[in-house]
């Protein structure tokens, strides 16, 4: 659900099955105990959109072993359709399913649920202000969730202005300070900024059309990447661009512009937030003082699909997502920093997010 290409697809999927909802399925319940393996990932398979076969798999990189379906064997039921992003707070991970409009949370050792927030529109991510509070961006709905993680509640809304529900969609969200910036993303074109002690908007700064992701570097500059659109969209179609946004001010410092045509996506920090990277056919890295874009990539394209991308905190190493065909199960492949390839698993199908444990 990034591109337009990825839209399509969903679309003709959907178009070849019954309208129906999400039915939990239950089986036979497996047992983990992760807790005394280190260093985890989760990685998000997506799953079709509509088939409810969105997955998680957990990959220890220590043993180069990886459990798919964890959440299903665990709880001996699916997890659900289109399984779009994860963040673990406190030993909890707090699974976001889109069009099952749920966020479960889990323990993260033995992957068991141990409560769900429900009846939101179309989840997105989750960020959390505290114990008790947290926001959930959605798609299709003009809305911030206000939630209590503890008592798995909606406690409130926050309404974006100039936004309507059929094309309301808020997405990823940083922190600085008291200041929370989300960046738009489907046929918007615009970050955010929200007072968490008020939950209101107080600013928003223009940048291309559709930013895809957001982070936050070392120096607190705020990075996004826009994909432009597409051919035909009646919001807009043009080049895409990388930009530097300065959280204090809230103000852009920089913007490299891509060709028309590319499709830059998956804006990812290293560790130490010093170094970004980013997908556009090719992996890309570069510095975040540099002051222009490299001209050759981390990894060049050898004719996948890559879809996700994430970087270890503490190796460096550089994980990315191949959906291959979006049908079958998706591959991840584990490069070190120097662009050497270590590792390769199936995951699910279409692995997108990463979480660390």
């Amino acid at each position: 659900m990034k591109k337009a290409l990825i839209l399509i697809h969903l679309i003709l999927l959907a178009l070849m099955l019954p309208s129906s909802c999400m039915k939990w399925e239950y089986g036979l319940e497996e047992n983990f105990d992760t807790s005394t393996s280190g260093d985890g990932l989760f990685i998000c398979n997506e799953g079709n959109f509509q088939y409810g076969n969105g997955t998680l798999s957990y990959y220890d990189p220590k043993t180069k072993t990886v459990q798919n379906e964890v959440f299903y064997r665990a709880n001996a039921m699916k997890l659900g359709d289109v399984v779009q992003s994860m963040v673990i707070r406190d030993g909890i991970g707090w699974v976001v399913v889109n069009n099952s409009h749920v966020v479960f949370a889990i323990d993260v050792n033995t992957f068991k649920e141990v409560g769900r927030i429900t009846n939101l529109t179309s989840p997105r991510y989750i960020h959390f202000l505290s114990d008790e509070k947290a926001y959930i961006t959605q798609i299709w709905d003009n809305r911030i969730f206000i939630v209590n993680p503890k008592r798995y509640e909606i406690t409130g809304y926050i309404t974006v202005p100039d936004m309507t529900m059929e094309s309301g969609s808020t997405e990823q969200m940083v922190q600085y300070g008291k200041y929370l910036y989300v960046n738009c993303w489907s046929y918007q074109n615009r970050i955010i900024k929200i007072d968490t002690e008020t939950d209101q908007v107080v600013a928003e700064l223009k940048v291309g059309i559709q930013p895809t992701s957001l982070v936050m570097d070392c120096n607190y500059k705020l990075w996004t990447v826009t994909d432009g659109g597409y051919e035909g969209s009646p919001y807009g179609h043009e080049a895409p661009s990388l930009y530097c946004i300065d959280a204090e001010t809230f103000t852009i410092e920089k913007q490299f512009k891509f060709d028309f045509g590319d499709w830059p996506s998956e804006v990812q920090l290293n560790g130490t937030k010093d170094k970004i990277y980013w997908l556009n056919d090719d992996v890309w890295e570069m510095d975040v003082t540099a002051d222009r874009v490299p001209v050759r990539p981390f990894l060049p394209y050898n004719g996948t699909i890559y879809y996700g991308l994430t970087i270890c905190p503490r190796t460096g190493d550089v994980y990315i997502a191949d959906a291959i065909d979006y049908v079958q199960q998706g591959m991840v492949y584990r490069y070190s920093k120097e662009g050497e390839l270590l590792d390769s698993f199936y995951a699910g199908i279409i692995p997108g997010a990463f979480c660390w444990k």
